[in-house]
């Protein structure tokens, strides 16, 4: 096990519980280690689902079937193993999740389609998945509420840490419960960034809504972080809303007033998790928020973000705890969309770098410096386009040997 992230948060979060989801995690021998990995999520009947998922071309079956199984709308179970991606894994693959999604579906007496599943681990190897059918009916059997935190270290392969967020919003007045995990360290960039993670809450919204919510809250939250720019074959975010806590008002539209709390609350909770996932990124020692304003638009704003985000050499200079601006205007000069050389600015820290195409008159690096030796590092750029309104927040973290290390001895 590597030692625990430097960024990562003292303790897991105290989540609340949320009618209707019953967990459960063990260990059922993928791992050679006996760590936990598997966990089952079980749902109260009539709980209604909305997912997104990898656009990588090489995505694993677990991703496709799910990416048909949301269509319905309903869901009943999930079942996610760690420690094996059942990636590339040819017809095999498929039909290991088809024994996974029919022993599950036989256990809780549902339909097929009403189990979701997820794998994360080493892409290109057999699933051992006699481990996992014949682990699934005692699994089942002890699931609990508020059995979060194992839950979420079940997930976990790279990960230095369980990840878990949670809230309490209101819905025309009436309280409702949000929460949620999540696993991801390495392999992550947009389209979408999330590795895994599963977001609940016993709030009673359709379908429509659901996938409105998750769209809006995902592009602000799982797909604003990158650590290495690589899209994961596995990607999986699912927001599931089981109904079965207090009866609150009818919910037909996402634009509904009544969903102004229910909104901000489920964004933060994402927001949440996603920089979880950056804080633990594969050798990180520092977070990074990027934020851009004065773009030609939203979308160009998030590129140039991004691009910085991205670069090895602004990452590895944030690493090194070196003031190399100069990177950080090399980024965006590559990220291919407008902006006023002239107008353009850079903050660190805080502090205004750039003015007029040129260092600005007077800049001194000491405090920049300083800023840098942080664990928290903040990048401001203003793009300079005339009348621009774009802005974007990204997060990511530095690039450093822990990185590769990790990476190149991922197997052993």
């Amino acid at each position: 096990m590597a030692e625990v992230s430097p960024l990562a948060p003292k303790r897991f979060p105290r989540l609340p519980n949320v009618a209707g989801v019953e967990l459960a995690a063990g260990a059922c021998g993928i791992k050679p280690s006996m760590r936990s990995d598997l966990m089952a999520a079980v749902l109260a009947p009539g709980s209604k689902v909305a997912g997104v998922f990898t656009l990588s071309a090489t995505a694993g079956p677990t991703v496709r079937w799910c990416r048909e199984a949301v269509k319905g709308g309903a869901v009943r179970a999930i079942v996610v193993n760690s420690g094996n991606a059942n990636v590339f894994t040819g017809r095999a693959g498929a039909r290991d999740v088809a024994a996974t999604v029919k022993k599950t579906a036989g256990i809780l007496g549902c339909s097929a389609h009403d189990v979701l599943v997820s794998a994360t681990g080493v892409i290109g190897e057999r699933l051992p998945i006699a481990k996992i059918t014949n682990a699934l009916d005692g699994l089942i059997a002890q699931a609990k509420p508020g059995n979060w935190q194992e839950a979420a270290n079940a997930i976990r392969t790279t990960d230095t840490f369980p990840k878990g967020a949670g809230a309490v919003a209101r819905i025309g007045g009436v309280p409702v419960h949000i929460a949620g995990i999540a696993k991801g360290s390495g392999m992550i960039a947009p389209n979408m960034a999330t590795m895994l993670a599963y977001v609940f809450t016993d709030a009673k919204l359709p379908v429509p809504v659901l996938r409105r919510l998750l769209k809006e809250t995902c592009d602000r939250s799982f797909n604003a972080i990158t650590v290495d720019s690589d899209t994961s074959t596995s990607d999986t975010l699912l927001l599931v809303a089981t109904g079965a806590g207090k009866a609150h008002r009818r919910i037909t539209r996402a634009g509904d007033p009544a969903l102004k709390d229910f909104r901000a609350k489920l964004e933060a909770v994402m927001a949440d998790l996603a920089q979880q996932i950056v804080a633990d990124g594969e050798g990180a020692t520092k977070f990074i928020t990027v934020n851009v304003t004065g773009a030609a638009s939203d979308r160009a704003a998030k590129a140039i973000a991004m691009t910085v985000a991205n670069s090895p050499l602004v990452k590895t200079a944030i690493a090194g705890e070196d003031a190399n601006w100069g990177r950080i205007v090399m980024a965006v000069g590559k990220a291919g969309e407008k902006i006023d050389a002239e107008r353009l600015t850079i903050r660190v820290g805080g502090v205004r770098i750039t003015e007029r195409g040129a260092a600005r008159a007077g800049y001194r690096e000491a405090p920049v410096a300083r800023h840098m030796k942080g664990r928290r590092i903040n990048v401001d750029i203003g793009a300079g386009v005339k009348g621009g309104r774009g802005r974007a927040t990204v997060w990511t973290c530095d690039l450093t040997h822990g990185y590769i290390s990790i990476n190149a001895d991922y197997r052993s």
